[in-house]
């Protein structure tokens, strides 16, 4: 994603000084880094991840007690407790940093920095769903007490076939031998590496001053950074969230779906609901046949797979006068026939009538865990088909969000690898 505009209405990334793990100080690197917030599966990931190091990245990014107020100030404990014992320690002088990830033959390389923050009408960084209200106070409680970006934002730009630039510096940097490397449980190798060369800062800042990037993952946390930018009216640290930015053209990300369980919604009397609306069919087999099945009626239209009675339920073939009465018609075509927008508009909101709170909804990226909650709770897990990234960024650049936790792009990178501390400046 190229802009036309000046340099400085392009992506302005600025070196930090890194919060980083003291590898004599913890069992493993591995065994203190986690998943993204919102990929944690509570309870059942996070105690594992609890129990897997007492360091765990998990005790910030998801402390646990009483109250929100009591979880905030815990983590902002165990943060300034972990600093004091050299568990965690800044790297000795600002550095951006070269990320990779490799899982066979999935390989993606992309920089690691604290990027200048802007509103989405200056179409510098480009969002693509809405937030949740509640979970973006909540991160900026946590954010606002520990004084810290505790997880990089992924966000994707496009640079193409054009030579030098952050591209160069990326293929030099890979030569060096890495400040850390680690595999974490899910087969995932990840190095990282610092730039500190000046004449290697200068090249990746004037590259991407030419660009606009797309919000692949971290929406809630952009959102957060905004708002503690206008807390902190005078220009600082609060003015840059920490980021990792991939050239799609050279790294293509995977886009996932994120499913939905129904809290309360037995999957029979879900099904009973949608009976003369839409077409409903059970599919014989395990759940690959059932993505297989659900991926061959989505490419005709929108198609939903609903679980948790140990059987599949194909939804597909809306009827379209319903889908005209429910879905609003003020937004283009592409973000009207989006499953996403179909499946709040239409079924949460019209048909089954449940309120899209964290009461009622729990979004859950894992499709089998997804599934295996539903079976436990008796309650229904909606399983979606991905996005194609175009659709994403066509509607990112009309200015069109879509529904929140529409997509989810990886790989993602670990939490904890690579820490930014506010107070650090």
């Amino acid at each position: 994603m190229n802009t036309t505009g000046p340099a400085d209405k392009g992506l302005r990334l600025i070196p930090f000084r890194g919060l980083r793990y003291v590898p004599e100080r913890v069992g493993s690197l591995s065994a203190v880094t986690s998943p993204p917030y919102d990929v944690v599966v509570r309870p059942d990931g996070l105690h594992h991840l609890e129990s897997a190091d007492p360091h765990n990245i998990v005790r910030l990014i998801l402390p646990q007690a009483a109250t929100p107020e009591d979880r905030h100030r815990q983590a902002a404990t165990t943060l300034e407790q972990w600093l004091s014992e050299g568990i965690l320690a800044p790297d000795p002088e600002p550095a951006l940093y070269v990320y990779e990830q490799r899982k066979g033959e999935l390989l993606q390389r992309g920089v690691i920095g604290a990027l200048a923050l802007s509103a989405p009408a200056d179409g510098i960084v480009l969002p693509h769903e809405d937030v949740m209200p509640d979970v973006v106070a909540d991160r900026a409680a946590l954010m606002r007490t520990t004084a810290a970006n505790l997880e990089p934002l992924l966000l994707t730009y496009r640079k193409g076939d054009e030579t030098g630039g952050a591209a160069a510096v990326i293929e030099r940097v890979i030569r060096r031998s890495p400040l850390l490397a680690t595999t974490t449980e899910d087969g995932f190798g990840h190095r990282l590496w610092s730039v500190t060369a000046p004449g290697d800062l200068a090249e990746i800042t004037d590259d991407l001053a030419h660009h606009q990037a797309l919000i692949a993952d971290g929406h809630h946390r952009w959102a957060t950074y905004l708002r503690l930018r206008d807390e902190h009216a005078a220009p600082g640290p609060w003015g840059y969230g920490l980021v990792l930015l991939i050239d799609t053209a050279r790294y293509p990300l995977q886009v996932r779906s994120i499913h939905r369980l129904l809290h309360g919604l037995p999957v029979d009397r879900a099904v009973a609901a949608l009976a003369g609306s839409f077409r409903i069919r059970t599919v014989d087999g395990q759940l690959p046949e059932a993505l297989d099945a659900l991926a061959d009626a989505a490419a005709s239209g929108n198609a939903f797979l609903l679980a948790g009675d140990g059987r599949f339920q194909l939804v597909d073939r809306p009827d379209r006068d319903l889908l005209a009465r429910t879905v609003p018609a003020d937004r283009p075509a592409a973000w009207r026939s989006l499953d996403a927008t179909v499946l709040h508009a239409t079924l949460l909101d019209h048909i089954w009538r449940i309120p899209d709170t964290p009461e009622h909804i729990a979004y859950i990226h894992d499709t089998e865990a997804a599934v295996s909650k539903a079976e436990q709770d008796g309650s229904t897990a909606v399983l979606m088909h991905p996005v194609h990234e175009d659709v994403v960024r066509e509607l990112a650049l009309q200015g069109v969000t879509m529904p929140r936790k529409s997509t989810s792009f990886g790989p993602k990178p670990a939490t904890g690898l690579v820490l930014r501390s506010l107070a650090l400046g």
